[in-house]
């Protein structure tokens, strides 16, 4: 494990804050830029394809939405719509995936397509600055190899996510399993949720006192679980608080104030169909020359008492994801360190040191069916990973290899027959 080096499946020309894949579709969808300062830096949306080529990740900018002054801090999919998180608001967008009819209509004279000449002529490609500095990212327009495939991306139009008076972010965003609601959290502390699509307010309840760092939504939407900076994990039951959650109840030494919660995600137990999940993070409250670890804690997804806790590294968890049949868990630090963990027993299985050079944003497993499952080639999971530094990266597991059980059984009866002719050779008489 250790530190090595992971190359980067994508670069980008502003720093990276989200990342999700679209089941349907296996598009990457990263997002973010430089906000409203006036610096040059840019912000969007990249539509990314996927491959796996000679055994090698690689990926292709499909399609950039320009978002104009606003850039997107976190999205949710729910099928071809996005809800981007941009300031105080939910911004969506519905975006579609079509070949082309005729190449030549939207094509220029020098072959290219009509957005890969109109972003030659805006000057855009590697000699954009990106958000780290570098002139050399892949996230280059006038690159685009693809010209049969065109990208449609239309505003949908957006409700209010956070009232705070000043400078209000909305900071988390979910649809629900069955699409019907969209619930956002933001530094005002409230929750709010609306009837999707026809975004009809449903709840809107102050949730924390302060900023709301993370919620989810149970796959039944019985229980939507809330994180606040104000050190509590809130279970609730539409706008009913149900309980709060304790996860350090019986261990020795963690007083009330010394952690606080950071994510929270809710996650399927393999093999049991009924059975659920809730994943949470722990971080120090105070940053310490010789910080203390983190902590991972499970729940039972349904009663909410906490099954298994253990620590997860010194540096400061800052995103969690689960992947799609709840067998892993993806973390990302503020140092720019990535790890998966096994859910069952929340043992580390993969760990890279600083793959970022910076805090890691976001993480997003490739769905375990669909057209992602190709791409994901000889691999047990794949994680995406994006960062403050513009580099997007995929960090993947090989398939532990097994035995079939026919193999394992003829070699037990190998072992015993073996043992049995060693035994009547050594003492003749003995069967």
């Amino acid at each position: 494990m250790g530190k090595r080096k992971v190359p980067d499946l994508y670069r980008a020309p502003f720093p990276l804050y989200t990342v999700k894949v679209d089941r349907k579709s296996g598009l990457v969808i990263t997002a973010g830029g430089g906000g409203a300062s006036k610096t040059g830096i840019k912000n969007g949306v990249h539509f990314l394809g996927l491959e796996l080529l000679g055994g090698q990740h690689s990926a292709t900018l499909l399609h950039s939405c320009d978002t104009d002054t606003r850039a997107t801090m976190n999205m949710a999919l729910a099928d071809e719509v996005i809800a981007a998180g941009q300031d105080g608001n939910c911004s969506l967008m519905r975006f579609r995936q079509r070949a082309s009819k005729d190449e030549r209509k939207t094509g220029t004279k020098d072959g290219t397509s009509g957005e890969q000449g109109s972003a030659r002529r805006r000057g855009g490609g590697r000699g954009d600055k990106t958000g780290a500095g570098d002139k050399t990212g892949a996230g280059d327009v006038s690159e685009m190899k693809n010209e049969t495939l065109q990208i449609t991306v239309e505003q949908m139009g957006s409700v209010q996510s956070d009232s705070n008076p000043q400078d209000p972010l909305q900071k988390c965003v979910r649809f629900s399993a069955d699409l019907k609601l969209l619930l956002a959290g933001g530094t005002d502390g409230h929750i709010r949720v609306w009837e999707y699509p026809d975004l009809k307010e449903k709840y809107d309840f102050k949730a924390h006192e302060g900023e709301i760092e993370d919620l989810d939504i149970s796959p039944d939407n019985k229980h939507l679980v809330t994180v606040g900076r104000d050190f509590a994990c809130s279970v609730w039951c539409g706008d009913q608080l149900v309980m709060g959650l304790c996860w350090h109840d019986n261990i020795p030494n963690i007083t009330e104030k010394m952690y606080r919660y950071q994510s929270c995600r809710f996650g399927r137990v393999p093999d049991q169909k009924d059975a659920l999940r809730l994943f949470t993070v722990q971080i120090p409250h105070k940053r310490d020359r010789r910080p203390p670890p983190c902590y991972l804690t499970k729940w039972d997804g349904q009663v909410f008492l906490p099954l298994l806790t253990k620590p997860c590294g010194n540096e400061v968890i800052s995103c969690l994801d689960v992947s799609e049949s709840g067998t892993f868990l993806g973390l990302g630090t503020v140092t720019g360190s990535v790890a998966i963990h096994i859910a069952f027993s929340l043992q580390r299985l993969y760990y890279v040191q600083e793959s970022h050079g910076i805090v890691v944003t976001d993480l997003a497993f490739l769905p375990e069916s669909g057209k992602s499952q190709a791409v994901k080639g000889d691999n047990e999971v794949a994680l995406l990973s994006v960062a403050v530094d513009s580099r997007c990266q995929m960090h993947t597991v090989p398939n532990r290899r097994s035995f079939p059980l026919w193999m394992v059984l003829f070699l037990c009866a190998f072992m015993v027959v073996g043992v049995l002719l060693l035994l009547q050779h050594l003492f003749p008489g003995f069967i």
